[in-house]
């Protein structure tokens, strides 16, 4: 496996593989990887011969009240990590390296931002889109993968994508959860073991959502109504709860048919987001 930080290096890398030709395959990360980074490496393997996995704790898309400094950082077991799972290059670039002086030139998404996420962390979307458009015209892939997990920012980023012609497939995988439900993310470290029990409620809201939809309900009112009561039952600030459409992601009043279910809510200083799709129609709703 190679790792550089060398934008040039990247470029060649592929550029070789490309003319052997192989399919490349890219997993954009910031880093303290679990086992549901390792089932995007996974995803990319299957479908790509040679996967490019970047490490990247990308300033940008930080408040200035947010976590970047203590963000965690290791990057040699994250080397270890990208290696057993059969990944062919890691680009581990500095801050200077992608952006090498004031950055004056942004990638914008409208209307897809300003909700959910995007109307708590201002700024946020903007930092992802262009971070990700840098790293798309350095690896220059045939496919990138996402996790179902931050689904606004892949939905975000697939428009972007598609608005910008940029030739590459962006493919959204499943959210990958522990054995009790909690949603893998790298802020899991932050939490102590009380705060990791109440983490829990945010996937029990999301199931008892699900259920009161199989069981017929389709007024998004009640159903929020039902998932706070659940988050609320212990130590959990809800920072949100909203139904939305899975393509505008504007709200909904009830659901006919496909519908993103989506939470995210402080558990002691750690900010936890989690979301399950229900779909009318197919037999088990969540995704």
């Amino acid at each position: 496996m190679d790792v550089t930080t060398r934008i040039e290096t990247v470029r060649e890398r592929v550029d070789a593989a490309r003319a052997a030709g192989k399919r490349i395959g890219f997993v954009p990360t910031m880093g303290a990887l679990h086992a549901g980074h390792v089932s995007l490496m996974e995803a990319a393997g299957r479908r790509c011969e040679y996967v490019v996995v970047s490490i990247f704790v990308n300033p940008t898309q930080f408040g200035p009240n947010e976590d970047f400094d203590a963000y965690p950082r290791d990057i040699t077991a994250d080397r270890q990590i990208c290696e057993s799972a059969g990944v062919e290059l890691v680009f581990a670039p500095g801050v200077g390296d992608m952006y090498p002086s004031r950055n004056l030139t942004w990638v914008t998404v409208e209307s897809l931002t300003e909700g959910l996420c995007g109307r708590h962390r201002r700024g946020h979307f903007r930092g992802v889109t262009t971070v990700c458009n840098k790293l798309f015209n350095i690896v220059r892939p045939d496919a990138a993968f996402f996790g179902q997990k931050d689904a606004q920012q892949a939905i975000v980023v697939k428009r972007m994508v598609a608005d910008t012609n940029l030739p590459l497939e962006v493919a959204i995988c499943p959210t990958l959860r522990e054995a009790d439900g909690l949603a893998m993310s790298s802020r899991n470290v932050y939490l102590s073991t009380g705060e990791r029990a109440d983490a829990l409620l945010l996937y029990r809201a999301l199931t008892k959502a699900e259920s009161m939809v199989r069981q017929g309900e389709r007024n998004c009112s009640q159903l929020v109504s039902a998932m706070r009561a659940v988050m609320q039952s212990g130590a959990v600030v809800v920072e949100y709860i909203s139904i939305v459409d899975t393509e505008t992601l504007y709200d909904l009043a009830e659901i006919e048919d496909v519908a993103l279910i989506a939470v995210a809510a402080r558990v002691g200083k750690t900010r936890l987001i989690d979301n399950i799709v229900v779909d009318l129609n197919k037999p088990q709703g969540a995704i």
